[in-house]
């Protein structure tokens, strides 16, 4: 499709990018392709909890920490629509469950307004396993490192096209408008996604929303959180 080819083919070129760039901050290249620094490593000047609270827990070698933070997410504050998201996660716990948000459309309802790539352990592919974009679309391949290591992630989001990058290879992929049917998805399978108890279709989900990072019981570690808009207001 048009538009993935489109998404890919940013990737890949985004991906020469990040190319001797300190920790948290963005390289030459990346400042002149128009890429933003989300998070500085040092403070969370920018971010907040998902329920607008400020978030509990400090930083922790260079990356924000979700785990015990006070909120279901720590949001970025501004909302976002087209983009490529990057950053690197890592864990310590094999059980390790986290995930990255995005296009959230109610912060108040996180779960079922906005989109969530799985973060988590394990070598096995599914639509719950990493890098997949959870409860929608399943994992090809699991090009995850080992616990301890930190893994490289990097999500396109392009008018109702979605792609998820792992460590340098795509690993999953969606169209939204594909996704036409209220609580199910193209194979037939029921997701969970519904508003006001009814089943939701997806390609009604909002094409622009808040980006974050899940607590869901344990530790993990958020680093070069960067961001290029692919349709910047002017």
């Amino acid at each position: 499709m048009r538009a993935s080819l489109v998404v890919s083919a940013i990737a890949i070129l985004t991906a020469s990018l990040n190319v001797d760039a300190a920790e948290n901050a963005l390289s030459d290249s990346e400042k002149s392709a128009g890429w933003k620094l989300l998070f500085n490593g040092k403070d969370l000047t920018g971010w907040k909890c998902s329920n607008g609270k400020p978030v509990a827990t400090p930083v922790e070698s260079g990356s924000i920490v979700p785990f015990k933070s006070g909120g279901y997410l720590v949001v970025h504050e501004d909302p976002v629509g087209d983009f490529i998201l990057k950053c690197d996660v890592r864990w310590e716990d094999e059980r390790c469950n986290s995930g990255v948000f995005f296009r959230v459309e109610d912060l108040k309802n996180p779960v079922h307004t906005g989109f969530e790539i799985q973060v988590m352990g394990g070598d096995r592919i599914g639509k719950h396993e990493m890098g997949a974009i959870y409860d929608l679309a399943a994992t090809t391949k699991n090009t995850g490192k080992p616990t301890g290591e930190w893994n490289t992630l990097e999500i396109g989001c392009k008018g109702p096209e979605i792609s998820v990058t792992l460590n340098g290879k795509k690993v999953c992929e969606l169209n939204c408008n594909d996704y036409d049917e209220p609580g199910l998805c193209p194979d037939g399978k029921k997701h969970k996604f519904k508003l006001n108890g009814k089943p939701r279709a997806v390609k009604d989900f909002a094409r622009s929303g808040y980006l974050g990072f899940q607590d869901h019981g344990h530790k993990v570690w958020y680093r070069n959180v960067k961001l290029l808009e692919l349709n910047p207001k002017k």
